[in-house]
């Protein structure tokens, strides 16, 4: 019943004020293409191409961070493993390790183990740190951490710019997330 409604209101509507580009502004812009690449090929100058700069034209700080545990479920160990995998050195701040749950969190600094510390850490391009975590010492300072179903490793700079966090998961849940 509705189509047949629509059938009989229906009108032709004719596009007569369309309006096309200008052909002054196709010009401008083509003009401006043609300036931008004989610019980029003056820059780079194709026939002298240099294949190995020696510094970077762009500076980028990129880490790659593992975090691997010992058992599936309920691990004792966690090793976190840091690579530069960026073309510039970094300077790491100390990790901060986060027991989560859906309503609960603690932060930790891992300053390093047996009474060293390893933080803040200069990692040249190329360079890796490991550091191994004994989760039970920190089931003995709080036992609720028990309960809480991820760890979280955050890796930051020095200047307080984070380069990235990884989480792994100690235990089953419901949620995943």
């Amino acid at each position: 019943m509705i189509i047949l409604i629509l059938l009989l209101f229906q009108e032709a509507v004719y596009a007569q004020s369309e309006i096309g580009p200008e052909g002054h502004k196709l010009l401008w812009l083509a003009g401006i293409l043609v300036c931008a690449g004989l610019a980029i090929w003056f820059i780079w100058k194709p026939g002298k191409r240099n294949y190995h700069f020696k510094k970077p034209i762009f500076k980028r700080k990129k880490v790659k961070i593992e975090l691997l545990k010992n058992r599936l479920y309920y691990p004792d160990y966690l090793e976190l493993t840091i690579f530069n995998t960026g073309n510039t050195d970094v300077d790491i701040d100390t990790p901060l390790l986060v027991f989560s749950g859906l309503w609960y969190n603690r932060k930790f600094k891992l300053k390093g183990t047996n009474n060293t510390s390893f933080y803040p850490l200069y990692l040249t391009k190329g360079q890796s740190h490991s550091l191994n975590i004994d989760l039970n010492r920190f089931y003995g300072f709080d036992k609720t951490l028990k309960s809480l179903p991820r760890v979280r490793v955050v890796i930051s700079e020095v200047n307080g710019k984070r380069l990235g966090s990884k989480k792994v998961l100690l235990r089953k849940t419901l949620f995943n997330f």
